[in-house]
């Protein structure tokens, strides 16, 4: 069983409570998740099963895409709608479209995020929320995050308005939301979230846990996985002829060709077989060298 599961997580669970529940249902241990989703968050989660969970961080590392509620006036400790109130400031003028607009410009392309303290960021061994409950003050260290699309889309109530967000892995966008609200005026939150897409995996993709037990039931499993090859479609692939397929899949290094154009990972590919995923050799630059091999 090896495919990608394009599970619609829903709100109350953690990601890792998905993939428990989610080895639970299939019986098998070789599972794992693309991208955390905190527990009040809905949203595309893909699960990897079998020879997917090799793509782990490959999958992880693709753009997502949430559309999030900002609502200003009211700053929290978590920076969202759980977390107890630091700050409040009355919203006596709505801010218009426009003026919405013109902040969210700002913050496009590439620029350093701070995560939040109440976030799973590891510090010396120690996750963030853990020194946050403990009232430990530790520095946060500084991420570099890339923003290729923030949209606004509606307003929703005198001090709350929609926005799209598609941005680099490791993107807060708890700590987009207050930074746009700081640049409106305004202590903000980030007071709703889902994930509409990781990836080339989108919304319209995804099954919630009740369609895959029914699966399950109705031994159609197949019906609700995903080949490996949709979680790589970010990556350029390298098709192979039968004899080199033999060589790709016995993990052996290779001559690199002129075909080869980029300097990232990429896949090895025979008909719609996903074989391995290459790079080009550190230390051996007319070299390709396998990263994950798919048995």
């Amino acid at each position: 069983m090896d495919g990608i599961i394009p599970l619609w997580k829903p709100k109350g669970l953690t990601s890792h409570d998905c993939v428990v529940k989610i080895r639970k249902l299939l019986r098998t241990k070789k599972v794992g998740h693309t991208g955390t989703l905190d527990p009040e968050v809905e949203g595309v989660l893909p699960i990897c099963v079998g020879q997917a969970t090799k793509i782990v961080p490959f999958l992880t590392d693709t753009k997502k895409t949430y559309i999030a509620e900002v609502t200003l006036g009211i700053s929290t400790e978590t920076e969202d709608a759980t977390g107890e109130i630091v700050e409040q400031k009355p919203v006596e003028i709505q801010p218009t479209k426009t003026n919405v607009e013109d902040v969210l410009q700002s913050f496009m392309g590439e620029s350093t995020q701070i995560p939040p303290m109440y976030s799973a960021v590891k510090v010396n061994g120690k996750k963030l929320y853990e020194y946050a409950r403990a009232n430990e003050m530790v520095e946060r260290p500084k991420r570099t995050i890339t923003i290729s699309e923030l949209t606004f889309l509606e307003h929703t109530s005198e001090q709350s308005f929609l926005i799209k967000a598609v941005c680099s892995k490791g993107t807060y966008i708890r700590t987009l939301c207050v930074d746009i609200g700081a640049q409106l005026g305004y202590p903000a939150h980030m007071s709703h979230l889902i994930r509409t897409r990781t990836g080339a995996i989108k919304q319209q993709d995804t099954v919630t846990f009740d369609k895959i037990e029914e699966a399950i039931i109705d031994d159609q499993l197949d019906d609700v996985l995903l080949p490996i090859a949709n979680g790589l479609t970010h990556l350029e692939s390298v098709r192979v002829d039968e004899d080199t397929k033999k060589k790709v899949l016995n993990g052996q290094k290779l001559a690199k060709t002129n075909i080869i154009k980029t300097t990232q990972p990429f896949v090895m590919m025979h008909n719609n077989q996903v074989l391995a995923i290459y790079q080009i050799h550190p230390d051996h630059d007319e070299q390709i060298k396998p990263v994950r091999v798919f048995s």
